[in-house]
């Protein structure tokens, strides 16, 4: 199909000048003189039959037909250079990206992958562990783990983990001078929180659970903060205060006898952990391998008795 397209060197230098507003900030941009911009943008002017800009004396202003254009025009340029990066990124056939977050990938995740490579040795997992939202183009990824409501318009989503939480801590502190035998007992220790949210998902907090347990006397909100769910198993391993842990972030060291569980009470989270990835790639192979194998890890996981 013909498509008639103004000149491009015209359209690069008209949407960096309407970004900017300024002819001289666009030069810089594409390396080109603040003469040679305004020589673009007259050229597309003459092209489309109508001023793109209002030249006043101490600013630039699209018009409205500047205005309408810019939007579409700005898509057209970053599709195009996701289209470059995807040319020019090796085609590795035996590569899985997967992304997952921070929390997950070091105390789940990592600890298991192992055994994902003996059941597919021609497969290998680059691991990027992030919590920002995914450009799938963009990043080259293939799948990510995340913790949210399941809610990712556009997507294919599995659940993989509901969750759960409850108290952990070393077990030293259920010994010495102020034990912890009981919910309030917690009055005498440090509380530890995760300080984090994404996409308006918040990590369970203290008083949620304290409210479950009747505890009276306990300040919910003391404590140092984190910004990662795994930091405050690591600061609760140490014996610097109590963590409210996700089950299948602490199944591990509570197994190993790192972290105990003081108390029997776990309440239940409207959040959990999920596998995402675009539609298209939901049937490639590489990505159903992996996908499959994580839901065997997690049921096992599941089956895994994480008592008091």
């Amino acid at each position: 199909m013909s498509r008639r397209i103004a000149p491009l060197n015209a359209l690069r230098a008209f949407e960096a000048a309407a970004r900017h507003l300024s002819f001289t900030k666009a030069a810089e941009e594409l390396h080109v003189t603040p003469a040679a911009i305004s020589h673009q943008i007259k050229a597309l002017e003459d092209y489309c039959g109508a001023p793109l800009f209002r030249r006043m004396t101490r600013a630039l202003l699209l018009t409205d037909q500047g205005q309408a254009a810019l939007p579409a025009l700005r898509e057209g340029f970053d599709l195009m250079a996701a289209a470059s990066q995807q040319m020019a990124r090796p085609h590795d056939d035996h590569v899985l990206t997967v992304s997952a977050a921070p929390s997950i990938a070091a105390k789940w995740l990592v600890t298991r992958l192992e055994r994902f490579r003996m059941k597919q040795p021609d497969i290998d997992v680059r691991l990027d562990t992030s919590d920002r939202l995914t450009d799938f183009d963009r990043d080259g990824v293939d799948l990510v783990i995340r913790y949210g409501g399941g809610n990712y318009p556009g997507l294919h989503v599995e659940s993989l983990f509901p969750t759960a939480v409850f108290p952990v801590c070393s077990p030293d502190l259920l010994k010495g001078p102020r034990p912890l035998k009981e919910p309030n007992d917690l009055a005498g220790h440090t509380l530890l929180h995760v300080d984090w949210s994404s996409q308006q998902v918040t990590w369970p907090v203290w008083r949620m659970w304290l409210l479950a347990a009747g505890a009276e006397g306990v300040d919910a909100e003391r404590g140092p903060r984190f910004n990662d769910a795994g930091l405050i198993l690591q600061t609760a391993i140490a014996g610097q205060g109590v963590a409210l842990a996700a089950d299948v972030l602490a199944v591990d060291d509570l197994a190993a006898g790192r972290l105990v569980r003081p108390f029997e009470l776990s309440v239940p989270v409207d959040f959990g952990y999920y596998i995402v990835c675009p539609r298209e790639k939901a049937k490639n192979p590489k990505v159903a391998a992996f996908a499959a194998w994580l839901h065997e890890e997690a049921d096992m996981t599941v089956s895994e008795p994480v008592t008091p």
